[in-house]
């Protein structure tokens, strides 16, 4: 329960410690300890992992877990419906939490072309991605040619831009692998549904950059450690989020939770997130 309201959070102290130098006479010197306190917030990364082993050893359990299964199956529609509520507010909400933080800004134009370069660095990143990475690995893997592939899965590449979310351009995606790259219904109908819900590079890539970003702002630097921590929680996250439009900004919360970063500030990332 404890990592519901609180993480661990490891401090270095330096003191002066009184040394005997051997010889009846003693000396001051810096000595450092590691101090590791409990801080306020939840600790993501142990609900996670605590999660993902509940929920494998209740599926190992068969009918004696069902009652259990059908509660969280029960409270998941029951949280739905809640936040379809809430949506309905959120026009509302989004632009005050925008207006807000506008009218603390005290400089505009910096912060404006910091944004920008924040956008800049994903779009980059997701290009590089999406046009190098991917069809190197693909040209790899299979000796073949990655734009052949693309020019015949145009049609869905098009539909995922146009509305953002790969559930919705699944319908899609099956008939150009089935009809154009002739793949075995067998293999698409098991892979696709899962790289839908699981294999989002581009929401783990914006999550990590967006992190930064906002550290950056609250003029925080960041150790290589803390850069670990960042890429693999928003990786974890990632494989969570709801594939619909926008849905990184929720799980953006645990990222930002992890590394001891206002989640406040995450308005500032909802102003370009539908660009994104």
């Amino acid at each position: 329960m404890a990592a519901c309201f609180q993480h661990p959070e490891t401090t270095y102290i330096t003191e002066e410690v009184r040394v005997s130098d051997g010889r009846g006479g003693f000396f001051m010197r810096n000595e450092t300890s590691k101090r590791i306190e409990n801080r306020e917030g939840a600790n993501v990364l142990g609900l996670m992992f605590f999660c993902c082993i509940f929920g494998v050893i209740c599926s190992k359990l068969g009918e004696k877990a069902e009652i259990l299964v059908k509660f969280f199956q029960a409270l998941d529609q029951t949280v739905m419906r809640m936040v379809l509520l809430a949506m309905y507010f959120s026009p509302i909400g989004i632009m005050s939490l925008i207006i807000e933080k506008l009218l603390v800004i005290e400089d505009i134009g910096e912060t404006m072309s910091r944004l920008g370069m924040y956008m800049v660095t994903v779009i980059v990143g997701l290009i590089l991605h999406g046009f190098v990475s991917v069809p190197g690995m693909y040209a790899i893997a299979t000796r073949k040619n990655p734009l052949t592939f693309m020019r015949k899965c145009t049609e869905c590449i098009v539909f995922a831009i146009g509305t953002g979310s790969s559930t919705a351009t699944l319908p899609v995606t099956f008939k150009c692998l089935e009809e154009n790259v002739k793949c075995d219904t067998r293999i698409t109908r098991f892979v696709l549904p899962i790289g839908a819900t699981i294999n989002m590079d581009g929401t783990a890539l914006y999550e990590a950059v967006a992190a930064i970003f906002i550290g950056q702002m609250n003029g925080m630097q960041f150790s290589f450690p803390d850069l670990i921590i960042i890429s693999l929680t928003s990786t974890a996250a990632s494989f969570g989020a709801a594939a619909v439009p926008s849905a990184g900004l929720v799980t953006m919360i645990m990222v930002l939770t992890a590394v001891g970063l206002p989640t406040e500030d995450i308005t500032m990332i909802v102003a370009v997130d539908w660009f994104l």
